[in-house]
């Protein structure tokens, strides 16, 4: 069976998620039925990582064997169709090896987190972006978020429900840049665990703010602890953004 790599795209404020549910509409349930109405079968689709509800991505990647050798503009154009009426799109399809896995081959999740700071509150931007009208200190905040990169125990940003095995995450990059009135946090690591992108901006908006110094992001961190992590980001700014892997397992 030919194995197909989609590039997937979306709005998450049309979703609850990514991970299929009873009840409520999420992206893969989404995908699923647009392949079911082109290939007449329900398809296995693995993503690179599953995405809360209201988040969004622009390059987050899933695989799926199907059982005719498409060509992959057809797979790409043809589910596109099916997926009329959804904020969903597959932006590229390529046919990878069957080595190829989305989530395990993965070398690293790239995020970014986008935050509006103006009084002004947003228009086109609502439910993409985390608004705050109070001025925010972005030299602060870059200068915390390189405390937040290394191989570190992540427990104090790490949800409440996470079922992941460790604490212990590889941050290979956190960077914070400003543009007109959009901060932007860039992140980078293999993996993170559930909601650990949005405690640690959430923290960080506490330094830009004042509330804290980068010390006490600093004892946030070391105490380990659920308890000691600041409020959590809304889901609204919080894009997958691209998931990079080997080049060799692609054709």
């Amino acid at each position: 069976m030919p194995r197909y790599k989609l590039t997937v795209a979306y709005n998450g404020q049309a979703f609850c998620g990514w991970q299929r549910q009873a009840e409520d509409m999420t992206v893969q349930q989404a995908l699923e039925e647009a392949f079911l109405k082109f290939t007449g079968t329900y398809p296995s689709i693995v993503a690179a990582g599953r995405t809360d509800s209201g988040v969004h991505a622009t390059g987050q990647v899933v695989h799926v064997d199907l059982e005719k050798d498409w060509r992959t503009d057809v797979v790409r154009d043809a589910v596109n169709q099916h997926l009329a009426g959804h904020l969903v799109a597959i932006m590229t399809a390529e046919k990878v090896d069957d080595e190829f896995h989305a989530r395990f081959s993965a070398l690293r999740r790239n995020y970014v987190y986008k935050l509006l700071n103006r009084r002004s509150p947003p228009v086109f931007e609502r439910g993409l972006v985390w608004h705050l009208k109070r001025k925010l200190n972005v030299e602060a905040m870059r200068e915390a978020a390189q405390l937040l990169v290394g191989h570190l125990d992540f427990s104090t940003f790490r949800d409440a429900e996470c079922q992941a095995e460790s604490p212990m995450r590889t941050m290979e990059r956190f960077d914070v840049s400003q543009e007109n009135e959009m901060i932007y946090f860039h992140l980078s690591a293999r993996s993170f665990l559930h909601r650990q992108v949005r405690s640690m901006v959430g923290s960080l908006e506490h330094v830009g703010s004042g509330k804290w110094k980068a010390a006490d992001l600093k004892a946030a961190l070391e105490a380990k602890d659920r308890a000691a992590c600041g409020a959590v980001a809304p889901p609204d700014g919080l894009y997958l953004e691209r998931v990079d892997y080997p080049e060799t397992q692609t054709k």
